[in-house]
């Protein structure tokens, strides 16, 4: 493993493996860790980037102008290493760009820039996607952050909660086998509010397509709060293995594929253009309060 890149500020300190350029921990100013404990029993993941593509692709192919890609569930900007091109006490930013092996399975020249900073007792996590290129290049991208459940204050795992700040009267989309079903899944929440329970997840992952909040908090009502913002994406993912000691909660800007899709990825949902000499950015504030 690489080493990583420790940032702090007066509320919150962080560590960014390069691989990935994951965050890996998160600590509160007593140095309690508010991110996954990683069990290998469960899931080994932290809070992986998911780029050019969120979810699972039909048949694990991405399908682009006539051409076939194989590609593993939610591209492979979690299995790359990054390069480390800026870091100061209290920020740090990484950078992957195109190379031979991801031009063999996405024919695109590109820099996704990873940058984190802590301000306070906020972590920012900004994003840019720059298309170096001269075609439009589709892509998409997801946040996939695993706290701590239960968070470490001494509250039980069963009282934690995830509050909503707008109304969601709409349904969830199904899965079926990692891919997006017809149909819609019931939502679970009460109000605003999803009280967390393993038996939720059972039938995978929780997925919001179309929200209405742009940010959300989680732990314990009463008790200290992480608030996950995410003012530029409309689309939300909640997840664990039951019985471990984390829950994500992902907002994204894709989906995984309808069953039986077999289109172009620009028809991919969530995918969008970006134009050659341009970028798209999208962040994530995660606070303690």
């Amino acid at each position: 493993m690489a080493d990583l890149i420790e940032i702090a500020g007066t509320g919150l300190s962080a560590a960014i493996n390069p691989f990935g350029a994951e965050l890996t921990h998160l600590r509160d100013p007593h140095g309690r860790e508010l991110m996954t404990d990683a069990d290998p029993a469960f899931w080994t993941g932290h809070a992986p980037l998911l780029f050019p593509f969120v979810g699972r692709l039909n048949g694990d192919v991405l399908r682009l102008d006539g051409a076939e890609y194989p590609m593993k569930q939610h591209g492979f900007a979690r299995r790359r290493d990054f390069t480390l091109v800026e870091q100061g006490g209290s920020h740090a930013r990484f950078r992957l760009e195109d190379d031979a092996e991801t031009r063999a399975v996405y024919p695109f020249a590109f820099a996704l820039d990873a940058a984190y900073a802590i301000e306070g007792a906020t972590l920012t996590n900004a994003i840019t996607i720059a298309n170096r290129g001269d075609v439009p290049m589709p892509a998409s991208f997801g946040f996939h952050p695993a706290f701590a459940w239960p968070l470490p204050y001494g509250a039980p795992r069963a009282g934690h909660r995830i509050a909503f700040d707008a109304d969601e009267p709409g349904g969830l989309v199904a899965l079926k086998d990692g891919l997006a079903a017809p149909g819609e899944r019931a939502s679970p929440l009460e109000a605003r509010v999803l009280h967390l329970s393993d038996a939720l997840f059972a039938d995978d992952a929780l997925i919001w397509n179309g929200l209405a909040s742009r940010r959300v908090s989680y732990g314990v009502e009463g008790g200290p709060q992480l608030e996950i913002a995410f003012p530029d994406t409309d689309k939300l993912g909640i997840w664990t293995k039951p019985g471990s000691a984390f829950i994500c909660i992902e907002p994204w800007h894709g989906i995984a594929d309808p069953q039986g899709f077999t289109g172009d990825f620009r028809d991919k949902p969530g995918v969008f253009e970006i134009a050659p000499g341009e970028s798209w950015t999208c962040r994530m504030e995660i606070t303690l309060r």
